[in-house]
Parts: structure tokens; C-alpha cells; sequence
């Protein structure tokens, strides 16, 4: 079967068609020549742009971009000539820009390059389709999907309020997202609004939303605008913002639970669009909404006392330690209040009554604290009151005034009842490090009250606190040392069992004080955990190891890894993970270069935070070892479970190694269980060489102890690195030099 063939002539493919085909084009198309002047502007392009063509023809090309790229636009473009490297020609990218109008349009930008001219001048050509609707729905869809994984997960409500207001900001440059909830007592709270001026947020959290105003937003969404806008415009004004869309949030059981609002920095009226943002948006703030006061309502349950709203006994624990572990010399008086003959009341009255009588025994207790004091009801009958700055005679003056004011009558069910309290009343710092020493404390004073005489209190000074007060000392000295850079670190070396070289080294905190002198670190570190100092301390300690190996290397001593030691604490906070990885960024270290050390105590918390921040620090790359294996409880089915690379054998099993069989038995398992987890194995407290030989021959990877060499200061052991170290026989047999 023949096919036509018709001949291609001039007439077929002269310019004049050319450029008539790219003008007719539906996209638009943008030429610049070689000095990046615009010379081809076609009909679709003054359509998105909203220029004619006259007032383009000629200009540089930066005019057409986002204002924040023109200065540095003719730069890209000529590194392109010069290199020949092309990020974005031949490649397709969605890009915004602000039409004459001020709206800001979305487009698919391709670009093709050409060299024209007997001179080979380079122009390029841009093909512009704009997609603003078609983006919008798919940012909207994108946005809405990534705020509900985050949801499903464990992320904070305001963290997920504030990646909605970015998302809806970067439909809209140069303008601030605010999400707002409707409080109970109808006030706005803003749960997200960072680029929000304060002053215009202090605004908007005085108003109050009338039952008008209510009725209003729930027949028509769009009355929130004029009630965060309209209302103050002269006050945004002034503060740079121009123009706001907003829209009311409906819960599913119709109340208004919240308002969303885009307001806009541009001084230039902006067409509608970002309204349907703002509508398009309104379903998820629903959603998150929603989750905050479910979680505000789980948090009031797991917090707070049902029948007081007083804060219940652990959550008063959390704030006492860190009341505690705020810097400088701060102190507060914790008062024990018991009941006296509340079995009586129950009995006489029934529990029903009992409660009524407890709930109006805590809101006269309530009437006579101040703002800043903190209640909780303990137990059944027990009160704590804690009072901030207060010294012993200030909590004695407040435990008069209740006695006064208990002593007034109230009616339960038709009865006039008084009440008294027996009460405990403890000081810190002077009765206790923490929380539940004060308590423990302000507990034996109320009994001892309760015993000589009802209705009476009893300071704990009557009681021995001497142990207290040494850890008080200690304490204190231990903060001073802390802020003052008085803490220094040893590191012991650790060796390869086969070959002798150096391994690593183990990083050890030490304390000498200028008066109390050497402390212990078993001594220091257990007032540390007590005193709410040991994260500072293990913060310290990896910041100052980190420093130290790179000062090392730059000294040309090359220690390939240091292994830090953490207490359990440090792995309940988020931040430990973020911090890790910017002390390797700062210090440029490699991940594998550090090994985080944990107790047993981690290895049996099996609680999902603990468990993710662990596989986090191995996703660094940084190594985790667990510490005195075999000294608690640990179970070794749980090593299979955890991100462990390496275990250390506790020094408890080598003393006796070559006499006890019990010991050889644990030790040879434990090595065998860890090969074969493919973790390396170190032993703690190596000191002779029958020790040694035994564990070669169990295969042990790594020695730590006095046979190679004490725990030292970094200038010592740089002096020990560069001296020949004591090699075994095993290690020669393996060739090692």
C-alpha cells in the first residue's frame, strides 16, 4: 500500500507560521534572548500574567518571577551559559508568581534552549500552563492526608495545628494562618499562629463571642471574617496586615468549635481564591480540633482529681520536680493536710454525702490560696497545698488561716458540719532533694500531729533530716559545679581482645571539689538523679566527649569511638535524639564514632517512647550499648528486641572468673548469645592476665580494665596512646605489632 509523501517547502516552515503556531499556542510562551530581555510574549502568557504584551516586550525577564528570586535570577541564568548544567531545562516544575493584579498563579514551567543565529546566540524558550485550581486541590489533598497521618501518631496537637498553618500559608506568600478553638466561656484561644503579631493576638483572645455572634457563625461560616477582621482592621492595619478570609468550624454536633483565618501582608487588593483555601481547609481543623479536646479531656482524666479538679498525686510529683530543678536558689513549703474524722461523716452520712462534703471542703481550701499555689488532692481525705518562696513561718500563717476558716460551718444534705485538719509542713530545700522525700516528710509531721493533737500542725525540722541535709550539700555544690564547668571526664581505654589495638575508650564523669574534694561518682551521680541534675549532666557529657575526640584526631590521636554513658531519664525526652544529631553536625563527626551507654533499668522499659528514641539513635548510626549486663533484671529475650550493638559484661561476673564455674557459665553464655546477635562484646574490670587469657579463649571482642590501663584525663591518655602498650600472647600469635 503506497502512502503520500508531499514535498516540504519554504512556505511549510518559514517563521511567520512558527511564530503564528506559538502564538496561538494555549500555554503560554515567554522567549529571552541573550541578554535575558524578553523578545516573544505570547496571548496565553498576558492571560496568566495579566501583562500586555507591549509591557513586557523588551524588559528583563526577572519582572515575570516571584519578587524573592529577581535579584539572583540573571545569576541562575548565566551559571546555565557558563556550565552547561541544567537543573531546570529540559525538566518540568510547578512554579508560583504574582500576576499584575496581585493574584498569585500557579503554572508547569518547562524550558528548552536553543542557540540561534550565525553567532550561536543562546535564547530560551518557557512553556507556562497554569494549573492554580488543579494545584490547589492536590496541595488541599496532600496537606489534609499529611495532618491525619500525624493524627494516627504521637504527635503533639500544637505541632499538627502548627503544620497546618505553614500549609495553608504556602498557598498564599506573604501572608499568616491563624487556627483558633472557641473556648466554653466563648473566648478565641490561638492553638497555632507564629507570624501573628502578639499585639493582634492579645486582641483576639480578649473578644467574646456573644450568643449573636455564635448564631451567627452557625448559619453562615463566613461571618468569622467580620468577627476577626471587621472588628479590628485599623489594628491590622497598623501591624501590616491588609486583607483576612476566615471561616467558623462546626463540630459534628453543630456547636462552633473553632475559626480559621489567612490574613494577608500584600497592601493590594488579592482576588478570592485563597477563600476556597480557606474553605477547602476547614474539614482537617475540624479533625484537629477535635483531637485537641479529646486529648485536653484524656489529660484532665489522667491529671487531675474527678471529684476536686485538684491536681491527683502524680501529676502533683511532676510538678514538684520540676519546681525542683529550676535554676537558683528557689524554695516552697509542701503542706500535708489530712481530714480529721472524715470515717465518721462517711458513716454517719453515707460516701455520697461524704463526697459532697470533700468537694465543699476543696473549694473553701480553694478561696484561701493564691493564684500561684499549687492543690492536689492525694488521697481520700489528704490535701497538699504547695506554696512557692515560702519559708516555715509563711506555711505556718497560711495553716492558721484555714484552721480560722474551717471552723465556719458548712451545710451537707441539710447538716451543718465543721472540719479541722492534722497537717505536715515540709521545706525545700531544707527537708528533702525531692518531691517524695517532701512528702514522706510532711506525711510523719501530719501523723505525729494527728497523734498529740487533732487539728494541729508539726514542722518536719522536729524530725532527723540529716541525710537530707548531707544531700542537700551536695546538691547544691553539684548545680554550682555544673553551671561553673567544674566536672571533668576520664575515659578509660578499651582493647581488641585478638590484636590489641585500641577500640575505644569509655567516657566517665569525675568531681573534685574545691572544698568537699573528690566525690565518688556513685555518690554524686545518685544525688544527681535525686536532684532532677542528671540530664544536665549526661548533656555535659556527650557535648565535652564529642569535643574531646575531634581534639584528639586534629592532635593525631585517633580514638575510633567513645561510649557515653546515660541515665533512664534521658531517653523519656524527645529532644535527646535532635541533640545528639546536632552535636555530630557541630563537631563533624561520624555517627559510628559515639556509642550511647544505658542502664538495665532502659532495657526494661518497654514503653513506646523509650523504644523510639532508642531505634532513633541507631537510625543516626550511633551506637548503643548496654551497660552492666547481669546485674538486674534484665531478661535476655529482651536483647533481640532492642537496637543494641554492643553489651558490657559487668565487672561482678570477672572477679572470680578463673574460680568460679557459676561465673564462666554466665559469661560464656552472655558472649555466646551476643556474637550471635552479631553485637560486639566488652568486659568491665579486666585486671590480670589469667582473666585475659580466659576470655580470649571465650571469644570475648573487647577488654576494659587496669590490666591495659586506668581511667584518665584526655591529656594523659593522649600521653598513653603514643606509648607501646603491653601485648598478650594471644596477640602476637595474631601478628599484632
Amino acid at each position: 500500500m503506497g502512502k503520500e509523501v508531499f514535498p516540504v517547502t519554504d512556505e511549510n516552515v518559514n517563521s511567520d507560521i512558527c511564530m503564528d503556531m506559538l502564538e496561538q499556542a494555549r500555554d503560554g510562551v515567554v522567549i529571552i534572548d541573550d541578554r535575558n530581555c524578553i523578545v516573544f510574549f505570547n496571548s496565553a502568557a498576558e492571560e496568566l500574567w495579566g501583562y500586555t504584551a507591549a509591557e513586557v516586550m523588551g524588559r528583563n525577564v526577572k519582572c515575570l518571577v516571584p519578587m524573592p528570586y529577581r535579584t539572583d535570577h540573571d545569576d541562575y541564568i548565566a551559571h546555565n551559559r557558563e556550565t552547561g548544567i541544567n537543573r531546570i531545562v529540559g525538566t518540568s516544575r510547578e512554579i508560583t508568581f504574582e500576576s499584575k493584579s496581585g493574584d498569585y498563579v500557579s503554572a508547569e514551567m518547562s524550558i528548552s534552549t536553543a542557540l540561534i543565529g550565525p553567532d550561536k546566540k543562546q535564547y530560551y524558550m518557557a512553556f507556562m500552563k497554569g494549573v492554580t485550581e488543579e494545584s490547589h486541590r492536590k496541595k488541599l489533598l496532600d496537606l489534609q492526608n499529611t495532618v491525619f497521618r500525624s493524627l494516627s501518631g504521637d504527635m503533639l496537637i500544637q505541632d499538627v495545628a502548627d503544620l497546618v498553618c505553614n500549609g495553608v500559608e504556602e498557598f498564599v506568600p506573604n501572608s499568616v494562618a491563624v487556627l483558633m478553638l472557641v473556648t466554653p466561656e466563648h473566648h478565641l484561644q490561638v492553638l497555632s499562629g507564629a507570624g501573628m503579631p502578639r499585639r493582634f493576638v492579645s486582641a483576639l483572645e480578649a473578644m467574646t463571642l456573644t450568643e449573636a455572634d455564635l448564631t451567627a457563625l452557625a448559619n453562615d461560616l463566613d461571618e468569622a471574617s467580620s468577627i476577626v477582621w471587621e472588628s479590628y482592621r485599623s489594628v491590622g492595619i497598623s501591624l501590616g496586615l491588609h486583607d483576612c478570609w476566615a471561616s467558623a468550624i462546626k463540630a459534628p454536633n453543630g456547636k462552633i468549635s473553632g475559626i480559621l483565618a489567612l490574613y494577608s501582608r500584600n497592601q493590594h487588593k488579592v482576588a478570592d481564591w485563597p477563600k476556597k483555601i480557606v474553605s477547602g481547609a476547614v474539614p482537617f481543623c475540624g479533625v484537629v480540633i477535635e483531637q485537641y479536646e479529646a486529648r485536653q479531656h484524656i489529660s484532665q482524666l489522667a491529671n487531675f482529681d474527678p471529684l476536686t479538679g485538684f491536681l491527683n498525686r502524680s501529676s502533683l510529683h511532676k510538678v514538684l520536680k520540676t519546681m525542683i530543678s529550676q535554676p537558683g536558689d528557689n524554695r516552697f513549703a509542701v503542706l500535708l493536710l489530712d481530714l480529721d474524722r472524715f470515717r465518721d461523716i462517711n458513716d454517719a452520712l453515707g460516701h455520697i454525702q461524704g463526697d459532697t462534703f470533700l468537694k465543699a471542703i476543696a473549694e473553701r481550701l480553694k478561696t484561701l490560696c493564691r493564684s500561684n499555689y499549687i492543690l492536689s488532692r492525694s488521697g481520700g481525705d489528704d490535701f497538699v497545698v504547695v506554696i512557692p518562696n515560702a519559708t516555715p513561718e509563711i506555711a505556718v500563717d497560711f495553716i492558721k488561716t484555714v484552721t480560722d476558716a474551717m471552723q465556719r460551718p458548712l451545710e451537707v444534705a441539710g447538716n451543718h458540719l465543721s472540719a479541722s485538719f492534722s497537717t505536715g509542713i515540709a521545706t525545700f530545700p531544707e527537708n528533702g532533694p525531692d518531691g517524695e522525700s517532701l512528702i514522706s516528710h510532711a506525711e510523719v509531721a501530719m501523723r505525729q500531729a494527728k497523734k498529740e493533737a487533732r487539728g494541729s500542725y508539726r514542722l518536719v525540722s522536729t524530725i532527723d533530716t540529716k541525710e537530707a541535709q548531707e544531700r542537700l550539700v551536695l546538691g547544691s555544690a553539684l548545680r554550682d559545679s555544673l553551671s561553673k564547668g567544674l566536672l571533668n571526664l576520664h575515659y578509660q581505654p578499651q582493647i581488641e581482645a585478638r590484636t590489641g589495638e585500641i577500640y575505644g575508650v569509655e567516657a566517665l564523669s569525675r568531681w573534685n571539689h574545691p572544698t568537699l574534694g573528690n566525690i565518688f561518682p556513685s555518690r554524686f551521680i545518685a544525688v544527681a538523679e535525686e536532684t532532677g541534675q542528671i540530664e544536665a549532666i549526661g548533656r555535659w557529657s556527650l557535648e565535652e566527649s564529642c569535643r574531646q575526640i575531634t581534639q584528639w584526631e586534629r592532635d593525631g590521636v585517633h580514638i575510633p569511638v567513645v561510649s557515653v554513658n546515660l541515665s533512664a531519664g534521658h531517653f523519656h525526652n524527645r529532644s535527646l535524639v535532635p541533640m545528639i544529631a546536632d552535636l555530630l553536625r557541630k563537631y563533624g563527626l561520624a555517627p559510628e564514632r559515639l556509642t550511647v551507654e544505658i542502664t538495665e533499668s532502659v532495657m526494661m522499659d518497654e514503653s513506646d517512647e523509650t523504644m523510639n528514641v532508642l531505634s532513633a539513635i541507631r537510625e543516626l548510626g550511633v551506637g548503643l550499648s548496654m551497660d552492666d549486663f547481669g546485674t538486674g533484671f534484665s531478661s535476655l529475650s529482651r536483647l533481640t528486641r532492642l537496637p543494641l550493638t554492643e553489651i558490657k559484661i559487668d565487672r561482678s561476673f570477672i572477679m572470680n572468673l578463673e574460680h568460679d564455674a557459676n561465673a564462666q557459665a554466665v559469661t560464656t553464655a552472655v558472649i555466646g548469645i551476643g556474637n550471635r546477635l552479631g553485637m560486639t562484646v566488652v568486659t568491665e574490670g579486666v585486671e590480670t592476665e589469667a582473666q585475659y587469657d580466659l576470655l580470649e579463649r571465650l571469644h570475648c571482642d573487647v577488654l576494659q580494665g587496669y590490666l591495659f590501663a586506668k581511667p584518665m584525663s584526655a591529656a594523659d591518655l593522649e600521653t598513653w596512646y603514643r606509648k607501646p602498650r603491653k601485648l598478650m600472647p594471644a596477640m602476637k600469635k595474631d601478628g599484632a605489632q
